[in-house]
């Protein structure tokens, strides 16, 4: 894969990381309005990065492979 491929693909990663998160963030304003406990809390939010590989270990690694 050359380098461009691979800022591409960590892009493309970032976009599906922020799509979640804003689904995640929807659902817990919703339960709010609700009077409900969040469903997601920071952690959940940090688990996204390593889930879609864009933490900055992950993603230096990526590039010296």
């Amino acid at each position: 894969m050359t380098p461009e491929q691979k800022a591409a693909y960590i892009n493309a990663q970032a976009a599906c990381a922020t799509i979640e998160a804003i689904g995640m963030q929807a659902d817990n304003d919703h339960r709010l309005s609700l009077g409900q406990t969040i469903a997601y809390d920071g952690e959940a939010f940090q688990n996204l990065l390593t889930k879609y590989g864009i933490h900055h270990n992950a993603v230096v690694g990526f590039f010296h492979d």
